[in-house]
């Protein structure tokens, strides 16, 4: 008997033992926990509000020193994480910023394509108005306008009559495609114009007033850019003087503007 009892002994005072050892082992653990979860780690956190939309490169970002447990699941620890990226949703100003709040600018579409004073405005037209089957995206073009006008004739003729004028000029120039039109199909005709066409350009909020003024009063068309090292001419505009007095000496320019001939002499 005195022998069980003492198994039963040993056995409990091993079990106690054991019991012992694990709870030191917790609590080292949870102390262990406790101290790197306060240990400071770096995080990047925006500066001020970031809107959806802005580029990655654009954000405005600082490092931070946070505890570690207060670290959200997908913190960047510099700013190259989020490079080429847009900013998904609103970000506010000391906000942690993580990848789960970025996405790939094509996700976001055309929008994600613009930035700051940036607009998308759609234009129609017909095929050699939107260079249509020529045409591709990301491609760079000016538009060339013909525009009608009038003038009130303060140099004879019927007081206060008005002269009908037109001119043509470049109005807009490096304009950049965010979307081609579609290609002509095969059943379209050569130089018809009755199918109509859309092309998406990214012009500043100012552009976008002139060229939908352009669209709604001139007769216009688009013109391609090279892609390499492209160069523009001085601005000017042309009338129905400079197109045809353009090279004339000084008789056949005053035959021109005067109504002057050699068989007035």
């Amino acid at each position: 008997m005195n022998s069980y009892r003492a198994r039963n002994t040993a056995i409990a005072g091993a079990l106690a033992a054991v019991a012992v050892l694990l709870t030191l082992a917790y609590v080292r653990n949870v102390r262990n926990d406790a101290e790197q979860g306060s240990s400071l780690v770096r995080v990047m956190v925006a500066v001020r509000d970031i809107v959806a939309g802005t580029p990655g490169n654009d954000a405005a970002l600082r490092s931070r020193e946070v505890p570690r447990r207060a670290v959200v699941p997908g913190a960047i620890t510099n700013k190259g994480e989020v490079a080429g990226l847009v900013a998904a949703d609103q970000i506010y100003a000391g906000e942690q910023v993580t990848t789960l709040r970025f996405v790939p600018a094509a996700q976001q579409g055309i929008v994600g394509e613009l930035k700051g004073n940036q607009r998308a405005l759609q234009v129609p037209g017909d095929q050699n108005e939107l260079l249509a089957g020529t045409l591709r995206a990301d491609d760079r073009i000016d538009v060339v306008a013909s525009i009608k006008y009038r003038v009130r004739d303060l140099n004879g003729g019927t007081a206060g009559a008005d002269i009908d004028r037109t001119a043509s000029r470049i109005v807009l120039r490096d304009i950049r495609v965010l979307q081609a039109p579609e290609a002509p199909t095969s059943d379209t005709t050569l130089g018809s114009n009755s199918t109509s066409y859309n092309a998406i350009l990214a012009v500043t909020d100012a552009q976008a007033q002139k060229l939908f003024y352009v669209l709604k009063n001139a007769d216009w068309s688009f013109q391609l850019r090279p892609k390499n090292r492209p160069k523009d001419s001085p601005e000017s505009v042309e009338t129905l003087e400079s197109i045809l007095g353009d090279g004339l000496k000084s008789g056949p320019q005053a035959q021109l503007t005067g109504g002057w001939s050699r068989g007035n002499q």
